[in-house]
């Protein structure tokens, strides 16, 4: 099952195509595009049984052209939790050791935003990280790792953009702030359910320039703390609530770790994408 937000409202995806949640169910569910989480099982099992009925091949379908906005698919979490250090390549590029324990971080709900929507770059230098996103789909305290996966919704594509000189400003580092600048969390462009994975654990995830050269490239199952963990560890110490996001690392090839260094231009567009889940366009712009 996938879900979007397109045009703030909450639309499901189907063979036939997207359509409007609040329309398909008669007001049961939606309009707003979170509103899916609040009750995620009886949400999926509607969603389910409406695609598979004779009343999808009748519904009208919503629009996805030019003219469509897609916001971020969960546009207000309670909480966003994001990852460092999480790929063994990227801690090699970064001269550092294998963390024992996960290195948490937050992004600030303002900046999330969504597929195809540009981003405004902020002086200094801004870096890509591609990252998978894991969306929680109902209340995780103290979860085990056998039943970590039962508490998420669904993955999506996701980018922590980060400005190096704000991130990287002492004594003690602005990891939080230097990541947070509006628009520094794109999402999308839709919501993938996990039973939609043959495997959650072993996707290909990257980024490129459109039109130019592949920056990121790697697979989910190179995590030092795989998703299950990840929930585990943040778990036994916050309760973890529907629609919260977890950022989940990044692998190797941010601009910061490359001789010369590389950052994002006026003009640039990156891609991102990840396999079974799809590819998430964000064009970066002048002030």
């Amino acid at each position: 099952m996938r879900l979007a937000n397109i045009d703030g409202r909450l639309v499901i995806k189907g063979p036939q195509g997207y359509f409007d949640a609040t329309e398909a169910s008669g007001g049961r569910f939606g309009p707003a595009a979170q509103s899916a989480l609040a009750d995620w099982e009886a949400f999926s099992s509607w969603a389910r049984t409406f695609l598979a009925s004779s009343d999808a091949a009748r519904a009208p379908r919503v629009g996805t052209d030019a003219g469509a906005v897609w916001g971020p698919p969960v546009p207000r979490p309670s909480q966003i939790f994001a990852v460092g250090l999480n790929y063994r390549d990227h801690i090699a590029e970064s001269k550092l050791d294998v963390p024992s324990e996960p290195a948490v971080f937050t992004k600030f709900v303002t900046s999330l935003t969504g597929h195809d929507t540009a981003v405004t770059l902020p002086d200094g230098l801004v870096d890509w990280e591609a990252e998978l996103v894991a969306v929680i789909g109902r209340h995780c305290h103290r979860a085990t790792r056998e039943t970590a996966w039962s508490y998420v919704a669904g993955l999506t594509v996701g980018q922590d953009l980060s400005e190096r000189r704000l991130q990287l400003t002492g004594p003690a580092p602005q990891f939080s702030l230097g990541k947070s600048y509006p628009g520094f969390a794109p999402l999308g462009p839709e919501l993938v359910s996990t039973d939609e994975f043959a495997d959650p654990d072993d996707l290909e995830l990257g980024c490129r320039l459109e039109g130019g050269e592949v920056l990121q490239k790697s697979r989910t199952s190179e995590m030092v703390f795989d998703v299950p963990e990840l929930i585990t560890r943040l778990s036994a110490v916050c309760p973890l609530l529907p629609g919260d996001l977890i950022f989940t690392g990044t692998p190797a090839g941010v601009g910061g770790a490359r001789t010369p260094q590389k950052f994002l231009a006026p003009g640039d567009v990156l891609v991102t994408w990840i396999e079974s889940i799809g590819t998430l366009r964000t064009p970066m712009i002048a002030p």
